[in-house]
């Protein structure tokens, strides 16, 4: 098999598994949608919201810092090291130490967060220490919502066993299940409770636990069902144990820029933080559809052309995620940007959820919008080093961009309040991917940059044509009336779609291979349907 051929065949595995991935995400993420719509709904952008928000902020931080984020940056090379130069046995063997592991670890973490949620939330929220309803509530919805990290760890150390066997559709479709019971029990429980947001923590409680076991069968079908066995000095284990201690700072740069947004929110006025949250959800929209999905499927990848020395496959591999995800992130920022308003007021503003409330999200929005594709190009430039079995890189240009964040906060929360959080955010992580990216173009050499600039400069000329068919939409008068959902759903939708099909017109005209990839890529799934 030439070289050539096995690029071909890299790119068209990288592009289904992403493809695959990104079909469910996109359910996934039209779910979170629906659940943020409810919340939305049920309590608006007020200071219940403002509560249930910062409290989800603590087991969220250490899912990304002690689950999702070590099980990508230590579990899945480790194991597909194991997968490709060992036995089955013996890989097995280590997923069920690490199993064992992770389970007492993340038990220990959750009692410690029961015992100390009053002194989490003064430390995550200091504002709210002066209004003691508000501080009490998000105490209590904190000890709530504490275990979901215990099952979310499960669920997450269950899809890197998955991902590393090239089993992408059940790791995919467990969030749908996360986001269906967290709206059911929401709906379902909401009216039994004098404080009705309790039943929105215990929705996502219970959504951890069942995005967790939906993956189960899967697992057994591939003969890796977990057991108990403590085996601390397992070599493989002590080897992955390694790598994940300094991934607690690399990986989760945005979830802690996140928490460092949530702390300086909490001093300005109510509902600073749930404009943040609202604007974040979308922005986690096109991320988690495609960036989050090449980034979850080129580890793998990567990890197997580290382990085989492939180094000539491993840059290009890299380099090809990052001109798929910049593909797709560039014209989802200008459309954000361009059409916010409509999108969050027709999302968004319904029940609790007024027009104050669209306009502080939409200025949020804007600014984090700024930085999509940093967001996204940054999570595929760390899985290169993670396949390297770096770990200690990415923590040290973190501590770079998690200063700037805090510095860059400080100085615009005054003049910008809560939009200059987020701003601060998207220039914080444009400096993490940059520099993160120069470091790796270091370490490697051999980078093709033309290829890289020239796909990124048909992108950019195609995406002025969501400008184009976006700006007149948005500027029309209809938006400040009340009412006229269907009509306003009518003109957004012709918005999005014009604004895509103008966006792919001018890239098949500029010749983009992305296009030409991912048409490919949708021509069989839909002639042949997508395989697991």
């Amino acid at each position: 098999m030439t070289a050539g051929h096995d690029l071909h065949h890299h790119r068209r595995a990288l592009t289904g598994a992403a493809g695959l991935i990104g079909l469910f995400t996109l359910l996934s993420r039209l779910l979170g949608l629906v659940r943020e719509m409810t919340i939305a709904w049920l309590f608006g952008a007020k200071e219940v919201a403002d509560a249930f928000y910062v409290a989800f902020r603590l087991p969220n931080l250490l899912r990304e810092l002690a689950a999702e984020g070590s099980m990508s940056a230590g579990f899945i090379p480790v194991f597909t090291q194991y997968l490709s130069t060992r036995s089955r046995q013996e890989a097995r063997r280590l997923a069920s130490a690490s199993f064992t592991i992770v389970c007492l670890f993340l038990a220990a973490v959750s009692l410690l967060g029961l015992l100390a949620a009053p002194w989490l939330v003064r430390v995550i929220a200091p504002g709210f220490a002066a209004h003691p309803d508000k501080f009490e509530l998000t105490v209590l919805l904190t000890r709530i919502m504490f275990p979901f990290l215990l099952f979310i760890g499960l669920a997450a150390l269950t899809m890197g066993v998955l991902n590393s066997l090239k089993a992408f559709r059940a790791p995919a479709l467990a969030p749908s299940a996360f986001n269906i019971c967290s709206i059911a029990l929401m709906v379902g429980l909401a009216p039994w409770f004098e404080q009705p947001v309790i039943a929105a923590a215990l929705g996502v409680l219970a959504g951890g636990l069942v995005q967790f076991a939906v993956q189960l069968p899967s697992l057994a079908a591939h003969g890796m069902s977990f057991r108990w066995r403590w085996e601390p000095n397992h070599p493989g284990l002590r080897q992955m144990l390694w790598l994940i201690l300094p991934t607690t700072i690399g990986l989760s740069v945005s979830q802690v820029n996140l928490v460092v947004s949530t702390m300086l929110a909490s001093l300005l006025p109510g509902g600073s933080v749930s404009y943040l949250n609202y604007a974040m959800r979308l922005i986690q929209f096109p991320l988690g559809l495609f960036g989050v999905a090449v980034a979850t499927a080129i580890l793998p990848t990567l990890s197997g052309h580290a382990a085989l020395g492939e180094q000539a496959a491993f840059r290009q591999t890299t380099v090809f995620g990052l001109r798929l995800v910049f593909f797709i992130t560039m014209p989802s920022m200008v459309g954000l940007i361009v059409l916010r308003e409509p999108i969050v007021q027709l999302l968004f503003q319904h029940g609790a959820f007024d027009a104050r409330a669209t306009a502080g999200t939409a200025v949020a929005l804007v600014a984090y919008s700024l930085g999509l594709w940093a967001f996204a190009g940054f999570r595929v430039v760390v899985q290169a080093f993670y396949a390297m079995q770096d770990t200690k890189t990415p923590v040290k240009v973190a501590v770079a961009a998690m200063a700037s964040n805090i510095i860059l906060g400080l100085l615009l929360m005054g003049p910008l309040r809560h939009a200059g959080l987020a701003l601060a955010t998207s220039i914080s992580s444009i400096i993490n991917f940059v520099w993160l990216l120069a470091l790796l173009i270091r370490r490697q050499g051999g980078f093709d940059l033309g290829e890289l600039f020239r796909s990124h400069g048909k992108v950019i000329l195609a995406s002025l044509t969501v400008i184009v068919i976006g700006w007149p939409i948005s500027a029309m008068g209809l938006w400040q009336q009340e009412g006229q959902f269907w009509l306003k759903s009518g003109w957004l939708a012709a918005g999005l779609s014009g604004s895509v099909a103008s966006f792919c017109a001018v890239s098949a005209w500029l010749g983009s291979e992305e296009l030409a990839v991912l048409w490919q890529l949708l021509r069989r799934k839909l002639g042949g349907g997508a395989r697991a």
